[in-house]
């Protein structure tokens, strides 16, 4: 494929439903890579069921399913005609394991295939998928899910995504896949191995699948030098991403040292060497505050094929973030109060986390402080080694005795913000627990201080094709 026939503009995948369907389906119809975000997809179909699937467009991906009966399953266990009573908490997903259980792997698949299937649908450009590697439990079926959706592109960082170019191999021709689960304290006698096997998960026959292409996202030449030379598969190319950018950031090398405020100090070992990236001769996108056409025309005069784009898009009218959090982040931004803090604690990941200050938010140390240690989602939780050699799982989120009894130092587990359940609370999707409703957390990238200029004078809302119009130098724009 020649660089010509590549997107100059990648949309970031954003947070947990942030960039859903809708978004990547406005962004890919317009001629650029539109792209979901594959966290947590299964617990975001079954809260969508569960609210009554507002226009039925759950309904119309899983009638497309190839599978109809374990698209039955979903629906009979999940959909609330009319919707849930909005004090009844969500009936929650399984918690992943290692290789199960059954219906949550069901769950990624479907909920994979739905988000891609509806991206997809009233145009013929390219949709991708947007994973975080260090999220490793729901990697096969989710990829497989997307797959069978028709997804063109596999997006993945937060992590070192080595093994994810063969498991798109293998897929693509509808055979076994592992992928190995990184548990602390293993030994090399453990079975460490994921696996996921469609002919055996699926009766039926198996529809032609498309190997996607695949993007890794890194921060560094070396890590990229790496993946082009000893992944088990393909690198289709890279998004080189800054601190600057929202969302899990890379720590920075070296020693951490913190700023006044407590915000990461980023030096000139983070600073990334495009020249080596251009002598890998695969086709990459600069990503983290390259936000107008300024910025794309210089990003390719670097030799990059154009940028990637998420803050600007996360507050745009398509994404799934909830209208209260983009209406008062856009008046703070025009009123020269919008901030954003890279919290080095914030995520149990242990990834530096890109937070705005939204009123109502865990950005408040008051609303943090005042909500009670709950981990019932568990998707960034650490899997570990036990006593017995069983693999068991715990998260610097959960409460404190909790974590410490699986082996977590309490230290760990200090000021650690629950950002799966804030994530979905961000959509409009928050647990309730009596009368306790889980408050959100929005994440923004440094570039979070221009989104103003995407809004036509007088406007106080933006849409994804003004995004793409001023990047694309197509508007004057600006405030």
């Amino acid at each position: 494929m020649s660089f010509d026939e590549l997107p100059a503009i990648i949309q970031g995948g954003l947070g947990v439903g942030v960039s859903n369907w809708r978004l990547a389906r406005s962004v890919s119809s317009h001629g650029q890579l539109g792209v979901v975000s594959g966290t947590a997809l299964d617990q975001v179909l079954v809260r969508r069921l569960q609210d009554g699937d507002p226009g039925g467009h759950m309904r119309l991906a899983l009638d497309h399913f190839p599978f109809p009966e374990m698209a039955r399953r979903v629906w009979e266990t999940y959909y609330v005609a009319g919707g849930k009573d909005a004090k009844r908490a969500y009936a929650v997903a399984p918690l992943p394991t290692k290789d199960g259980p059954r219906e949550f792997r069901e769950l990624c698949v479907v909920a994979n295939f739905a988000e891609v299937f509806l991206a997809r649908q009233g145009h013929e450009h390219a949709v991708g998928v947007n994973f975080m590697e260090k999220l490793q439990t729901p990697h096969l079926p989710s990829i497989y899910g997307a797959m069978l959706g028709g997804v063109d592109f596999v997006l993945m960082g937060a992590g070192i995504p080595m093994k994810i170019p063969g498991v798109l191999d293998r897929f693509a021709r509808n055979e076994a896949a592992t992928y190995p689960l990184h548990v602390v304290g293993a030994t090399p006698e453990d079975d460490t191995l994921m696996s996921f096997h469609p002919r055996e998960f699926f009766d039926g026959p198996l529809p032609t699948l498309k190997r996607p292409r695949f993007l890794a996202i890194v921060s560094s030449s070396t890590l990229a030098a790496t993946m082009a030379k000893k992944a088990n598969g393909k690198v289709d190319g890279f998004i080189i991403e800054g601190p600057t950018a929202g969302g899990h950031n890379a720590p920075p090398r070296g020693q951490l040292q913190l700023t006044e405020t407590g915000e990461p100090i980023y030096g000139d070992r983070d600073q990334v060497d495009l020249a080596k990236f251009r002598a890998l001769g695969l086709p990459f996108w600069l990503a983290g505050g390259h936000d107008s056409s300024d910025a794309l025309r210089d990003a390719r005069e670097q030799g990059a094929q154009g940028i990637q784009v998420g803050t600007a898009f996360a507050f745009c009218e398509e994404s799934a973030m909830r209208e209260d959090c983009k209406r008062t982040v856009i008046d703070e931004v025009l009123a020269g109060t919008g901030k954003v803090f890279t919290d080095p604690v914030a995520s149990p990941t242990g990834f530096p986390f890109k937070v705005a200050s939204v009123g109502g938010t865990i950005s408040e140390k008051e609303v943090y402080d005042s909500r009670p240690r709950v981990c019932d989602l568990g998707y960034l939780r650490e899997a570990y080694r036990g006593a017995d050699g069983r693999i068991g799982f715990r998260c610097a989120s959960e409460p404190t005795h909790a974590y410490v009894a699986k082996g977590g130092d309490a230290v760990d587990s200090v000021d650690r913000k629950c950002i799966c359940n804030a994530l979905l609370a961000a959509i409009g999707q928050p647990q309730v627990r009596g009368s306790y409703v889980e408050p959100g957390i929005v994440t923004a990238g440094d570039g979070l201080a221009t989104i103003g200029q995407f809004l036509a004078p007088g406007a106080t809302a933006y849409s994804a094709a003004d995004v793409l119009a001023y990047l694309l130098g197509e508007t004057p724009g600006a405030v």
